[in-house]
């Protein structure tokens, strides 16, 4: 199992490789959403590739050996994973294929190409797209998965340690969940640095498999994925994911994609920050009540990826 040591270990390990995001306290809202507490976003959406996404895979190539990096790279990604290894693959200077489902965000699509990577465009999901990787990974080139690798989860913690360095009071942790990668890391780390800390989810109705994992007491694969945001659609999470959200994770609520998308236009209306719909999925369960701080908390809302979608009107 992942330790506090493995996340520190990662931090060094990407140092060089990635920025360290500053924190934006949400003051001065024309319509605020957490009244009564004081509420901070970490802004991984200005991380080098856009998101958190970044550290992971830096994490895991810098923990490759030599060998297997010369393979070149091969991911499945909704769109963050996958800009972030086209990254990793370029700083390598080997050969990288992204595969990615029919839905992507055309721009997070032209990233991948623009850091020289291989785009793949097919399947209704990344669950799709990800069987596609495989067949092409058992063919000589290294897999690296989306959120289910324990040098790509202890990369993400590193953003709980930097948000805990820069926010050593914090009493409430908000984090999107896709197929659980970043909320593993970050919650292992939160809860080792400040057990009193609650951590709480957030994951699309059309999507819920984390959510619905944690209800059943045991991994669920979800029947099909209807989230119309890509980055977030996960038909079910993995072992070693799930072990760590179940013993970190105090609560996980659902949101609507319309409410992504709403909240997206208020950080940029209101923050001047421009986030994808999974960068504002946080955002959104503030705004719905979905959570409901208590008067005074000091609470951080990670704001985990960057896009110009949703963001107009």
């Amino acid at each position: 199992m992942i330790t506090l040591d493995d996340i520190r270990a990662a931090r060094a390990r990407i140092a060089g490789g990635v920025r360290v995001t500053p924190m934006l306290q949400a003051t001065l809202a024309r319509e605020p959403i957490a009244p009564g507490a004081e509420l901070w976003f970490k802004l991984e959406c200005l991380q080098v590739t856009g998101s958190f996404k970044a550290r992971g895979a830096m994490s895991k190539l810098r923990a490759l050996p030599e060998e297997a990096v010369r393979r070149g790279l091969v991911t499945a990604s909704g769109g963050n994973h996958g800009i972030a290894v086209a990254y990793a693959g370029m700083l390598a200077k080997v050969p990288t294929t992204i595969f990615v489902p029919v839905g992507v965000s055309p721009a997070k699509a032209r990233k991948i190409e623009s850091y020289g990577a291989k785009l793949v465009v097919g399947g209704a999901s990344w669950f799709e797209a990800n069987k596609d990787a495989l067949a092409l990974a058992a063919t000589g080139p290294t897999y690296i998965h989306a959120f289910a690798d324990e040098q790509v989860i202890a990369g993400q913690g590193t953003t709980a340690l930097e948000l805990v360095e820069q926010m050593p009071e914090i009493d409430m942790l908000v984090v999107a969940i896709g197929g659980g990668g970043l909320i593993a890391g970050m919650s292992l780390a939160a809860k080792a640095l400040r057990p009193g800390i609650r951590v709480v989810g957030v994951q699309p109705t059309g999507a819920a498999s984390m959510h619905d994992s944690l209800r059943a007491g045991r991994m669920v694969e979800l029947d099909r994925v209807t989230t119309r945001v890509p980055t977030l659609a996960a038909r079910r999470t993995e072992e070693v994911n799930f072990e760590i959200v179940r013993r970190n994770v105090d609560d996980i609520v659902l949101i609507e994609d319309d409410d992504m998308d709403a909240a997206s236009r208020w950080l940029w209306r209101e923050m001047n920050v421009a986030a994808d719909p999974s960068g504002a999925a946080t955002v959104a369960a503030l705004m719905t009540g979905r959570i409901r701080p208590p008067a005074g908390a000091r609470i951080c809302a990670l704001v985990c990826g960057a896009g110009a979608e949703g963001t107009q009107g």
